[in-house]
């Protein structure tokens, strides 16, 4: 037992010593390299479907709605007091300038009429009496002048005189359609009353409000097409452009005159107008390719040439259903149609023409 004992504790000892020899010997042992990172594949870059923007001078089309205006009214008022007499129209129908509508009843202007009618036949008689005296030498000849005065002035008492009864003539100011008679026969009225309104039909207007961005291209003399909500359609031509926009829109009033010589449009229509405005440069694109910035900024992604991604502000020049066409890019730029909204400003991508991603 006690040589078992003895033996086991050398061949420990001689172990460990072994053990220890190694290090002193031979030094530290090199440490292992690391073994290599297993390679990483690359990979490929994000196919992104493009188109080139060719911008060219594009005509807009703008649709206003708004209402048919007659081109003039005008009120028929009175000129003297009196009692209405006679009312020669009615609501709807045509008077021409210059036609009777209504007459105003005083007795007090006939009778200056009379009045003066009756001095003129007293001065012309004198008158034809006092030259025969001159010829005859009873009166001087420089008597004739005087004679002559008396007999004008007879004549400016009795024009006078009738103008003033022509006053209780109520005539229509202008030509058109009569769209109110509040008179009534038998009323008393005063002077200014109104007794008619007469409006103008032909050109009716067609009033719309356009916005300040789309001022500039609008001008006079510019052709429209009108459509009423009634169905009828017919071609105008711009005939004025406000200068000062309205306090509470900021919208610019457009008149646009259509021909109604039968007097078919009524006014007061709901009407819906196409202008053409002037062109512009601006390049087509998708609709489906606008995007927004990080900014909120309305754009566009764009491929640059070394095939990464750029952002590019537009302005909206006209809104499609499916196309619209921008202003801002640059000629030839290649405009991300398919894609955009996957990929970051400052990315390389892969573009693809648009018309072989569609075959794809």
């Amino acid at each position: 037992m006690i040589a078992s004992r003895i033996v086991s504790v050398l061949i420990v000892v001689a172990a460990v010593g072994w053990i220890a020899s190694g290090h002193v010997i031979g030094g530290s042992a090199p440490e292992a390299e690391p073994a290599p990172a297993p390679a990483v594949e690359a990979r490929p870059p994000f196919a992104v479907a493009v188109a080139r923007a060719e911008p060219r001078e594009h005509a807009r089309t703008v649709t206003l709605s708004g209402q048919t205006r007659a081109d003039r009214r005008a009120q028929a008022t009175t000129r003297a007091s009196g009692t209405v007499v006679e009312l020669a129209v009615r609501r709807g129908v045509r008077v021409e300038t210059g036609d009777v509508i209504a007459v105003l009843s005083d007795e007090a202007r006939e009778a200056q009429v009379s009045q003066a009618t009756a001095r003129l036949e007293q001065a012309r008689e004198q008158a034809q009496a006092r030259l025969r005296l001159i010829e005859n030498g009873t009166l001087p000849a420089l008597e004739r002048s005087g004679i002559e005065a008396d007999l004008r002035a007879a004549e400016a008492a009795l024009a006078q005189a009738q103008a003033e009864r022509d006053r209780s003539v109520v005539r229509a100011p202008i030509s058109g359609i009569v769209d109110a008679v509040p008179a009534e026969i038998g009323q008393a009225l005063q002077v200014g009353d109104l007794v008619a309104e007469v409006i103008s039909l032909d050109p009716m207007l067609v009033v719309v409000e356009i916005a300040e961005r789309q001022l500039g291209g609008v001008r006079v003399g510019d052709e429209a097409q009108v459509r009423l909500v009634t169905g009828q359609t017919a071609t105008g031509e711009v005939r004025f452009v406000s200068s000062r926009a309205s306090e509470g829109t900021r919208t610019y009033r457009v008149e646009i005159g259509i021909d109604n010589a039968d007097n078919a449009i009524p006014d007061g229509v709901t009407a819906e107008a196409r202008l053409r405005l002037a062109a512009v440069p601006a390049a087509p694109v998708p609709r489906s390719a606008l995007t927004f910035s990080s900014e909120g900024l309305l754009g566009l992604r764009i491929v640059d040439d070394t095939d990464h991604v750029a952002f590019v502000p537009v302005d909206l020049v006209e809104d499609g259903r499916e196309t619209i066409f921008v202003s801002g890019l640059p000629h030839g730029a290649a405009v991300i149609v398919q894609g955009q909204d996957f990929v970051v400003d400052g990315q390389r991508v892969a573009p693809v023409p648009m018309a072989i991603a569609a075959r794809r």
